[in-house]
C-alpha cells in the first residue's frame, strides 16, 4: 500500500476519504489548501495525491504543479464537483493520473488509488533501473534482462566502489573481461590504469617477468631493467584472465602482493610497494585444481573475496534476441556494411542452439552472416551451426566412451590401458596442432602446465612446430 495526501477544503470529505483509505492500509496525510499541500510536498514523499479542483486560496492545478516540482513520479488524482471536458483535458495534459467527479463511489475511488500506487511504484523502479544502467559505464556489452544477468549487474554495482578482490567465473566467451572493465570504470580507480593480461597466453617462464618486472641480467635476454604489469597498474586495476594457468612461482608472488602490497622484480632483492586492485577470472574449477595441487588454496581465498559467476548463454535464451540486435548494429558499424536484423526463423534456430562458445560465438556467427547474407534480413541458412552441437555435450561424450568401452577386452590392466590411451591421444593432438603447445593444450581442454606434466610423464617428444600454422585464439574477444 502507499502513502497518500488528501487535499480538500471540506473537512467532511477529508474524513470520509481518510477512513476508507486506511481500510486499505494506506498511510494518509491531510491538507486543507493548495498552499498547505505545497508545504507538505516539499517536506515529504507521497505515492498519491488526491486533490479537489476548486479550493479557497488555490486550485488542484496548483497542487499538481507543486507535486511535479518535488517528485514527477507521484500520481495525482483530481476530484471536482463540476466536471467539464475542458478541465479534465487540461489536468491530464499537465500530468494528472486520473480525474473523478463528485459524488463518486468509494469502491471506484479505492480502485483508482490502488492503480495510482502501482503506477508510482513502477515509475520509481524504472528510475532506479535507469540510474543503475547509467552507473554501469563501460558495461554496454552486459546485455539482457534475464535473472542471471540482472544479478551480475547488481553485483557489479555493489562491488565497484569497494577495494575487494573479485573472482569472475564462467565459461569461455561469457564476457569475463567485460565485467572486469565495468567494475574498474565504476570504481574510485576509474581514472587510473586498467591493465589486463591473459595468463594462458604467456609462457610460464615469461609470466613472472611480465607481471613483476625484472632487473638487468636476471635471465638471458634481459639487457635492461623493466617494470612489470603490477607496477604499471599502480593505483589502478590489474585484471588476471585465466588465473588457473598461472605457475606455482607466480602464484606465490601474487599472494604476496595481495597480502602485503609488495613486489620484487625477478633478479632483485629490493621490495617495492604497490597499490593495486586485483580482479581475476577463470573458466576452470579452481577447487578441483586445488585438490590436484595445481593451485594454491591460500591464494584462492585471497582472490575469491567477492565471487561473480557468469551464466552461460544457453541458460539465458531470453537474452539472445536483444544480443542479436545490439551485436548486429555494432558489427555492421565496425565493418561499415549495411545493418540487418535476424529473421524470426533464424532467431528460433539460434535459440535452440546451445552456444558452447557463448556470446563470443554468437558475435562471430553474426559477423559471418552480415558479410555473406544475401537477404534484407538474416536467414536460417546464414547460420551454419554444427549439428553435433545441438545435442548436450555430456550425452555425446558418454556415447563415445560407451562405444570405446565395447571394443575393449573383458580382462585388462586398467591402469596400463588408460596410460597408453592418454599417451596416444596427447601425442596425436600435439602432432595435429603442428607442435604448437598452446594450441595442443586448447584442443585437449587443459592448461599448458598440465600438458607439460603429461608430456614429461609419458616421455612424449615435441615435434618441431610447422611453419605458417595459423592458430585461432579461442579466448580472444
Amino acid at each position: 500500500m502507499g502513502k497518500v495526501l488528501i487535499v480538500d477544503d471540506e473537512p467532511g470529505m477529508r474524513r470520509i476519504l481518510k477512513a476508507n483509505l486506511r481500510r486499505d492500509s494506506h498511510v494518509v496525510a491531510e491538507a486543507s489548501s493548495a498552499l498547505d499541500a505545497a508545504e507538505l510536498l516539499s517536506r515529504e514523499d507521497f505515492d498519491v495525491v488526491i486533490t479537489d479542483q476548486k479550493m479557497f486560496g488555490g486550485s488542484g492545478l496548483d497542487v499538481l504543479k507543486a507535486s511535479q516540482e518535488n517528485d514527477k513520479t507521484t500520481s495525482v488524482i483530481f476530484l471536482t464537483a463540476v466536471g467539464t471536458v475542458e478541465l479534465a483535458v487540461e489536468s491530464m495534459r499537465q500530468g494528472a493520473f486520473d480525474f473523478l467527479t463528485k459524488p463518486f463511489e468509494l469502491d471506484v475511488m479505492r480502485a483508482a488509488i490502488r492503480r495510482a500506487c502501482e503506477r508510482t511504484a513502477l515509475l520509481r523502479e524504472n528510475a532506479v533501473l535507469r540510474s543503475t544502467v547509467h552507473m554501469l559505464e563501460g558495461a554496454d556489452e552486459i546485455i539482457g534482462g534475464s535473472k542471471g544477468i540482472r544479478a551480475v549487474r547488481d553485483l557489479i554495482v555493489r562491488v565497484a566502489g569497494a577495494n575487494s578482490t573479485v573472482l569472475i567465473t564462467g565459461e569461455t566467451g561469457t564476457g569475463k573481461e567485460v565485467v572486469a572493465l565495468a567494475i574498474h570504470r565504476n570504481s574510485p580507480r576509474a581514472a587510473r590504469p586498467f591493465i589486463a593480461i591473459n595468463c594462458a597466453a604467456v609462457t610460464e617462464t615469461l609470466l613472472e617477468s611480465e607481471l613483476f618486472g625484472h632487473e638487468r641480467g636476471a635471465f638471458t635476454g634481459a639487457d635492461k631493467a623493466r617494470g612489470g604489469l603490477v607496477e604499471a597498474a599502480h593505483e589502478g586495476t590489474l585484471f588476471l584472465d585465466e588465473i588457473a594457468e598461472m605457475s606455482s612461482a607466480a602464484q606465490a608472488k601474487l599472494l604476496r602482493v595481495l597480502a602485503t602490497g609488495e613486489i620484487q622484480r625477478v633478479g632483485s632483492t629490493i621490495t617495492r610497494r604497490v597499490d593495486v586492485r586485483v580482479l581475476a577470472a577463470t573458466n576452470r574449477d579452481l577447487q578441483a585444481r586445488i585438490q590436484s595441487g595445481l593451485f594454491r588454496e591460500d591464494l584462492y581465498y585471497r582472490l575469491a573475496v567477492f565471487p561473480i559467476p557468469l551464466p552461460p548463454l544457453r541458460e539465458r535464451p531470453e537474452d539472445i534476441e536483444e544480443l542479436c540486435r545490439m551485436l548486429c548494429n555494432r558489427i555492421a558499424a565496425d565493418m561499415k556494411v549495411p545493418g540487418k536484423q535476424v529473421s524470426r526463423d533464424a532467431f528460433q534456430k539460434l535459440v535452440n542452439y546451445p552456444f558452447p562458445g557463448n556470446v563470443r560465438e554468437l558475435a562471430n556467427l553474426l559477423e559471418r552472416a552480415l558479410i555473406l547474407g544475401q537477404h534484407p534480413e538474416l536467414q536460417p541458412e546464414d547460420f551454419p551451426l554444427h549439428p553435433g552441437l545441438l545435442a548436450p555435450t555430456a550425452f555425446r561424450t558418454q556415447l563415445t566412451i560407451e562405444q570405446l568401452a565395447a571394443q575393449l577386452p573383458e580382462e585388462l590392466d586398467l591402469r596400463d590401458t588408460l596410460a597408453q590411451l592418454e599417451r596416444r591421444v596427447i601425442a596425436r593432438t600435439i602432432d595435429a596442432a603442428g607442435g604448437v603447445q598452446a594450441e595442443a593444450a586448447r584442443r585437449l581442454g587443459m592448461s599448458r602446465s598440465d600438458l607439460g606434466y603429461k608430456v614429461n610423464k609419458h616421455s612424449i617428444e615435441w615435434p618441431v612446430p610447422r611453419q605458417g600454422l595459423i592458430v585461432a585464439d579461442k579466448n580472444a574477444i
